[in-house]
């Protein structure tokens, strides 16, 4: 029977900060990039078929398999349960190796179990064939494609059989097999074999002493940590860039075309992703973050774009991969994202927020990245009143989006509160002004009186869920009641199965047919409203259910389809586990802090 790709909830990530691998319960691994996060992948059977990819090590036959994280990290144990015993997969990949590198260990944990290993690797988003030969010690194989080269080191007797490698052993207990392949550039010598014991024992001290430096202390704190985890392995460590997800085109709703390319860096992001990194005590990731930012937006303010490549590339050519059939028939494939080009004017107030807390938080000295702050002011000023696409990135005409506008409220005012705290230099009155305006403007286009809310766009009755973060941005205070009844229109139109919409894309005409699932991260942000309100039992219930959805690793997608109960999107989404952070914050403190005002969300 042909292979078909698990649930997106059934695989786990492993990760070197580099790169990162999906890991299917069932021992195989479906997706990898190599040597980047946004590297063409080499195995891509998550979005095609077996022919396009595929590394399975696993039971011939199994009758269950329970999986974790060991101490916190990000090693990988399954364990799998058969007729005639039980034996141990564990799967990681080495920190600070000298080469991309997974590491497979089979472990005999009781009676004897007849395993199989099937390697088949496709080059080039699972296109081209490698040409395969054996190592000259007859210990693995290595397999080049133009300038990728792969080389598996096993004890195991590897054999070629349909243009896959393969081999079949049986393990008995206390017996341990090992299966090392890295990757390296096909014009130099193939990457050294490593010390395995070694290894492991590296990855595991190195990822429980960063989850042990965790400062968050309240309740939820298994999500909080394993969500700070999974943001750190999403982490590219030469720039300290964090992708959005590893992943490419997992559908927001299976078998439709809302299939997008994750494996970049979006500026949204910046604000909240600071947030959490020094809710959980990680202050030198979140200045690395910073940082990235600082560098990737340096330029001409005229040109800056609402996401950008994990070392800041700029060019994020979006293109379909034809051969590939999409996750459960989920087309196109698509590789690179054309929204980078977008015109989404709350990127002004996302990368001047982000400016600002940092400042606050003193991961830098106040007047550091001054001048770019005031250079793309200057440029918000003359664009501010344009239509733009909005932060769903929709592709069917720009709009008077309100959350944009009220984003762009949110440059200045920060720009503002730097000026009077840190006595920077700057047209404070001339930006005061805008502010006003700005804000004036929203409350008479963005507000619909028969509704009595906030609006998606300016007149217009449809609605948006980014409308939850005017009170968090500090638009408004929490018990305005145009933010009131905002709250009440979003749970009375965008409430699905008590999971939260983005938008109603039957209302929203942005370019593209289908549906999608609920957006995971705007649930959270109706956890953040509820606290806002004081409606603290239901914030607490809500936060419970989106926990909930996780996976057995705690792991969650960019979206949840009530209908199917099935997570849908790219994953894991560093989104979704950025806001849940965020909001478990929120609960336990009983407030929302403005953003970018820090102190009592620390």
């Amino acid at each position: 029977m042909p292979y078909s790709p698990l649930p997106i909830e059934d695989y786990g990530l492993i990760g070197d900060c580099a790169s990162c691998a999906l890991v299917g319960r069932n021992g195989s691994i479906d997706w990898l990039c190599w040597p980047r996060f946004d590297s063409a992948a080499c195995i891509a059977a998550l979005v095609g078929t077996e022919e396009n990819g595929r590394w399975l090590v696993a039971p011939v036959e199994f009758v269950t398999s329970k999986r974790a994280y060991r101490d916190s990290g990000m090693v990988l144990e399954t364990i799998f349960e058969t007729r005639t015993g039980r034996v141990a997969l564990i799967d990681f990949m080495p920190i600070d190796a000298a080469a991309p590198t997974i590491v497979r260990i089979v472990e005999g944990r009781g009676g004897q179990v007849e395993m199989t290993n099937k390697l088949k690797l496709r080059f080039d988003y699972g296109t081209s064939i490698p040409w395969v030969t054996r190592l000259p010690d007859e210990a693995g194989i290595t397999a080049i494609a133009g300038p990728a080269l792969v080389v598996l080191r096993t004890e195991v007797p590897l054999e070629g059989e349909d243009m896959r490698t393969v081999s079949n052993f049986t393990v008995k207990e206390g017996e341990r097999f090992t299966f090392v392949m890295s990757y390296g550039p096909s014009h130099l010598p193939a990457p050294a074999a490593i010390d395995v014991d070694q290894a492991l024992s590296h990855t595991l001290t190195y990822w429980e002493e960063w989850a042990g430096r965790c400062a968050y202390d309240g309740p939820h704190s298994h999500a909080v940590k394993r969500s700070l985890v999974t943001l750190k392995a999403l982490t590219f460590a030469e720039t300290g860039g964090i992708v959005a997800a590893p992943t490419t085109s997992l559908p927001e709703q299976i078998g439709g075309g809302r299939n997008w390319d994750y494996r970049f860096c979006w500026l949204r992001d910046a604000t909240l992703t600071l947030v959490a990194m020094m809710a959980g005590g990680y202050y030198d990731e979140a200045r690395r973050w910073r940082d990235w930012l600082h560098r990737s937006v340096a330029g001409s303010p005229e040109q800056l774009q609402i996401m950008y490549g994990i070392a800041g590339e700029r060019q994020l050519m979006e293109w379909e991969v034809p051969w590939l059939v999409g996750y459960e028939g989920s087309v196109p494939v698509r590789v690179g994202n054309a929204a980078a080009g977008q015109l989404q004017l709350d990127v002004y107030g996302e990368v001047i927020s982000a400016l600002h807390l940092a400042r606050r938080e003193n991961l830098r000295q106040a007047n550091y990245g001054w001048s770019l702050q005031l250079g793309l002011l200057e440029h918000l000023e003359t664009i501010w009143k344009e239509p733009d696409e909005g932060m769903w990135e929709v592709r069917g005409g720009r709009k008077q989006f309100t959350v944009s506008k009220a984003f762009c409220w949110m440059a200045f005012d920060r720009s503002i509160k730097d000026i009077e705290d840190y006595d920077l230099p700057g047209p404070v009155e001339r930006w005061r002004a805008v502010r006003d305006e700005i804000h004036a403007m929203i409350c008479s286009e963005g507000f619909n009186k028969e509704k009595n809310s906030f609006t998606q766009s300016f007149g217009t009755d449809a609605l948006d869920a980014g409308l939850l973060l005017l009170p968090v941005i500090g638009f408004l205070p929490g018990d305005d009641p145009r933010i009131l009844g905002t709250v009440e229109a979003v749970e009375r139109e965008l409430l699905v199965d008590g999971f939260v919409l983005r938008y109603r894309t039957d209302e929203t005409a942005d370019g593209l047919s289908g549906g999608e699932g609920a957006f995971l991260a705007c649930s959270f942000w109706l956890v953040d409203s509820y606290v806002v309100l004081g409606r603290y039992a239901e914030a607490e219930a809500l936060f419970d259910r989106l926990v909930g959805l996780s996976n057995d690793l705690g792991l969650l997608a960019e979206e949840y389809d009530p209908h199917l109960r099935r997570q849908v999107g790219n994953f894991p989404q560093a989104f979704s586990h950025v806001a849940l952070v965020s909001a478990a914050v929120h609960l336990r403190n009983r407030k929302v802090p403005v953003r970018g005002e820090m102190e009592e969300a620390a």
